[in-house]
């Protein structure tokens, strides 16, 4: 299986990617009927918001060490902290769809103003970023999953990584300050 994926990584990127992408799209759409998951209460539903700026701010520190960690060429802890960082982005994936499945998206409560000028072109990168990111992030793990370290040298993981985890740590931060729009300002 290792050498299968190893021999065909833009292949599996590409068709991880889609999926990834199709399942967001098709949650946010409407697509995926709220009788196929398990009920959550309205006090569970409120925390998930909580949980997600939790985990996206503590996703901000583990790359942010995983870089430090690789420049420093510790790779056992950089390949660590990243894969720390990718369950962290796939508990929030998990638990920010719940909750659109269940609850639908959170109105802006602040000013209209506000909401024209700062929170839907920061929500709009932030989105973009996201997006951008999970092709980024499925070639940089699958090649470093697929191979022993010494190899990695010679793949385009160094750059495809230095790109996703640039891109990755805004998105996340965008999404800390769309949560504080939405959750603490207003």
């Amino acid at each position: 299986m290792e050498l299968r994926a190893r021999n065909h990584v833009p292949a599996a990127t590409a068709a991880l990617s889609a999926v990834s992408l199709a399942l967001v799209f098709g949650t946010v759409l409407g697509y995926v009927p709220e009788s196929s998951l398990p009920p959550a209460s309205e006090r569970t539903l409120a925390a998930i918001p909580h949980l997600n700026a939790v985990l996206s701010t503590t996703a901000i520190g583990t790359i942010l060490l995983g870089v430090r960690a690789i420049r420093r060429g510790d790779v056992s802890r950089h390949r660590t902290l990243m894969l720390t960082t990718l369950a962290l982005f796939a508990a929030f994936l998990v638990c920010y769809l719940y909750r659109i499945a269940l609850a639908g998206t959170a109105e802006f409560p602040g000013p209209a103003a506000v909401y024209r000028f700062v929170y839907l072109p920061t929500l709009a990168v932030h989105i973009l970023l996201a997006i951008v990111c999970i092709p980024l992030v499925n070639y940089a793990v699958l090649l470093a999953v697929t191979r022993p370290v010494s190899e990695i040298y010679q793949t385009r993981h160094r750059t495809v990584g230095r790109i996703a985890a640039s891109l990755w740590l805004v998105s996340f931060a965008l999404g800390d300050v769309v949560y504080a729009m939405l959750y603490v300002v207003y």
